[in-house]
């Protein structure tokens, strides 16, 4: 069986790796495909080391643009290394620009897909994200889902439930895997900083990060109650500095992280502060009191059974969560079901029981 992987961003490679390894241990052939989508030389060759990951096989060196601009590069680039592969399987991942595009030329080209981190739903149609979910889950042949939501989703959206496999969270299993090396980065992290008790900060989404006023009355509402650490993108760090605003005190501002030293520093902080899917789930598993500046999530688990709280934009509300886990009142979860660290196995198991044709049935 030949099968090829689609990554376009960063949280793409945390799924990829995983399903890569399970695959080549039962002998499967491999293709991995980059768009580039997202690419930073520097970070990706990080990642891709701290991953385990073989270089990508191909890069489509798609780059930044519109929304539709970077859908249809990937499109169009795409569509003549998969007529040359003719792989039996097509692997995309989570809910970027790429998985999208990638799952909408396999199909036309009659190779099937297989989707993992299925079912997500936010149900705010106004993130591009959403879109590329609902359209990939329609799209494609085996939908291996996180959690027991997604398939209650796929289901009530007329889904065929021989196509649904629950499968749990890859991105656990990456994590899972490399946590003991995280665990080694911490010293040097805490030293070089001079950590104790901090709020680690994520936050890319527009909505979080194009608005400076905004953006720096967050991080003064965070500042005030603790020590906080923000890697942060360097065009954002230049846009609040020519808006004229200054980096609130008490800040420690960093340049974008690689997995492990991220890994380290959300498995010791007091409190995470994000607008990432990711780190939802990643904190859940920890069980670290996760703040989300957002209205919705399309991770529900992380809230019903995790330590997710959903803030929106109301800096009342943080400033009040915040405190509360200070003084050890902050929301204490547990782990969905199956996010165990052997979902991969689950996803390659999945894919050698799949019926021939799961098809015609929507």
């Amino acid at each position: 069986m030949k099968i090829a992987h689609v990554v376009g961003a960063r949280p793409n490679f945390m799924k990829v790796a995983p399903v890569h390894a399970a695959a080549a241990a039962r002998g499967l052939h491999q293709t991995l495909i980059h768009t580039g989508q997202h690419y930073d030389e520097k970070m990706s060759e990080i990642f891709f080391d701290e991953l385990g990951l073989p270089r990508p096989d191909v890069n489509l060196n798609v780059g930044s643009g519109t929304h539709a601009v970077q859908t249809a590069e990937v499109m169009l680039r795409i569509e003549p290394v998969l007529s040359e592969l003719a792989p039996d399987w097509l692997f995309v991942y989570g809910d970027v620009n790429s998985t999208m595009a990638a799952a909408l030329v396999a199909v036309k080209l009659g190779i099937r897909v297989a989707h993992v981190e299925a079912g997500l739903r936010s149900g705010d149609r106004t993130m591009p994200e959403e879109i590329n979910r609902l359209v990939t889950d329609r799209l494609a042949h085996l939908l291996l889902t996180p959690s027991s939501d997604g398939d209650e989703n796929l289901l009530a959206e007329g889904v065929s439930a021989e196509r649904i496999r629950l499968v749990g969270n890859v991105m656990i299993d990456t994590l899972v895997g490399l946590l003991q090396n995280a665990r080694e980065r911490w010293p040097s992290l805490q030293a070089q900083w001079n950590l104790d008790r901090f709020a680690l900060v994520t936050l890319h989404r527009p909505s979080n990060v194009d608005d400076e006023r905004k953006l720096v009355a967050l991080l003064e509402t965070i500042a005030r109650e603790l020590p906080v650490v923000f890697p942060i993108h360097p065009r954002t760090r230049d846009s609040i500095r020519r808006a004229g605003f200054d980096i609130p005190h008490g800040m420690t501002v960093v340049d974008p992280l690689g997995y492990l030293d991220f890994l380290a520093l959300q498995e010791r902080a007091t409190v995470v502060i994000t607008d990432s899917g990711g780190v939802q789930e990643e904190t859940t598993f920890l069980g670290i009191p996760c703040l989300t500046m957002r209205a919705n999530t399309e991770r529900p688990v992380t809230v019903s059974i995790g330590t997710n709280t959903l803030i929106g934009d109301d800096l009342t509300l943080l400033r009040a969560q915040v405190q509360a886990v200070i003084e050890g009142r902050g929301k204490r979860g547990a782990v969905p079901p199956l996010w165990d660290g052997h979902a991969a196995e689950r996803v390659i198991d999945a894919l050698l029981s799949a019926p021939p044709n799961p098809w015609p049935n929507p």
